[in-house]
């Protein structure tokens, strides 16, 4: 890859996750305080997100892939993102708002995929090269939540006003992309963009528990996108009652998981060697127990140190259940189904799994909200409850302590 190709490659992953991490974790806090949104509205937007993510790989299976060069589809579809967060920007009621994040989400869950298909068809050896490219998408998450923070802007309408000037950017942008064709010898029936032909790993035990595990921690995850940051700014205005909220700078807190996900992801292979897929992913669902209760018990005076822990474990539950689970089903799928092993995987986490938390997040939220304040301690039990009841089905009958070392290239860092 040339020296050019490599700086449009990176300037684009850079520029669809600094769209993507202007508005995914701070959304709740908007919508709580500028549209006064109860807890099940803030879950349905969420939701919206998740039943993009079923959607998305019909729109790139079936019609991008087969017919139009796919930098121009990425185009077309951040401008069509941007025309419609116009509209978003304007809208003032949480109901509608839900319909418009929706639309929105449709236009950018496609272009995930097709990122990842501009990168690697322009690479000798995307094994080697990819990882240098995606860490970027990292990078620009770090670099626009700091922004928002700083700013002080998090429950502001101008976290979606960032989105919509970066992805029309971005669509333009795009068309400068190398020229990447319609696979014209495509033939991938529904069922295989669907994972379909990944399904008979589940006649494995261990896998089958690992893969209900999967969906059932995406349900706690969910709450931690959804209701952290809120969380968080609810226990420092707790803290400083007269102080302006913008001071909090919680966004610049919350980038401390990614941050920290560079440092877990260089004890992955150590961590294959010592502990095994086992006990690796037990490590990651206990992290996430903790994390949960830290958040519940934390307060922004003397248990401040606990919000930092909570942020921080964040490498270690993505890194140690997800990168390492991505591993361990690459490894487990043969080589003719391991593209579908991955998108089943994905389908049923970022698409099911994460569906249903956004919901019972907002759910939950408002159970637990009496005269407009929440009890926050109460509402991070429940996650903390659903990821013990997954972290003992998960010991009891995973049985798979295979201590495969992953090579340097599968170590691709996750979005959040």
């Amino acid at each position: 890859m040339n020296l050019k190709t490599r700086i449009q490659l990176s300037v684009m992953m850079f520029l669809l996750f600094s769209v993507w991490g202007a508005w995914y974790g701070q959304m709740s806090k908007y919508l709580f305080t500028q549209l006064n949104a109860t807890g099940d509205q803030v879950g349905n937007a969420y939701t919206a997100f998740s039943l993009a993510m079923l959607v998305a790989p019909f729109f790139v299976g079936l019609i991008a892939d087969r017919y139009f060069a796919a930098q121009k589809v990425l185009g077309v579809l951040n401008l069509a993102g941007a025309a419609i967060l116009f509209f978003l920007i304007q809208e003032k009621d949480a109901d509608a708002f839900f319909w418009q994040i929706l639309a929105y989400c449709l236009t950018f869950a496609p272009a995930m995929s097709l990122t990842t298909s501009i990168a690697m068809q322009q690479m000798k050896n995307p094994e080697k090269e990819f990882p240098g490219i995606r860490v970027l998408g990292t990078v620009a998450w770090i670099v626009v939540t700091n922004i928002v923070g700083f700013l002080g802007i998090g429950d502001q309408v101008a976290i979606f006003q960032i989105a919509m000037y970066t992805a029309l950017f971005f669509g333009l942008f795009s068309f400068t992309l190398p020229h990447t064709p319609p696979k014209a010898t495509a033939s991938a029936s529904i069922g295989q963009i669907l994972g379909v032909d990944a399904f008979k790993m589940l006649k494995d035990r261990s896998f089958a528990i690992f893969f209900l595990s999967s969906v059932l921690i995406c349900i706690p995850l969910s709450f931690y996108y959804a209701m952290a940051n809120p969380s968080v700014t609810d226990a420092y205005k707790a803290a400083f009652p007269g102080a302006d909220p913008k001071s909090f700078n919680v966004e610049n807190i919350m980038s401390l998981g990614q941050a920290s996900e560079f440092f877990f992801m260089l004890l992955i292979p150590l961590a294959f060697t010592r502990l095994g897929v086992k006990y690796m992913l037990v490590v990651g669902l206990v992290a996430w127990i903790i994390r949960f209760l830290l958040f519940g018990y934390g307060d922004a005076a003397s248990g401040e140190w606990m919000f930092y822990i909570a942020f921080v474990l964040h490498g270690v539950c993505y890194d140690f259940f997800f990168v390492t689970g991505q591993i361990y089903t690459d490894n487990k799928a043969g080589e003719r189904i391991k593209s579908s092993a991955q998108g089943l995987i994905t389908l049923a986490t970022y698409g099911i799994g994460m569906g249903i938390g956004s919901k019972l997040a907002g759910i939950v939220a408002d159970l637990y909200t009496v005269d407009g304040k929440v009890d926050w301690t109460s509402v991070w039990l429940v996650p903390a409850g659903i990821a013990a009841v997954v972290l003992v089905l998960f010991i009891l009958m995973f049985n798979d302590r295979k201590k495969t070392v992953p090579a340097e290239d599968e170590l691709v860092t996750g979005p959040l």
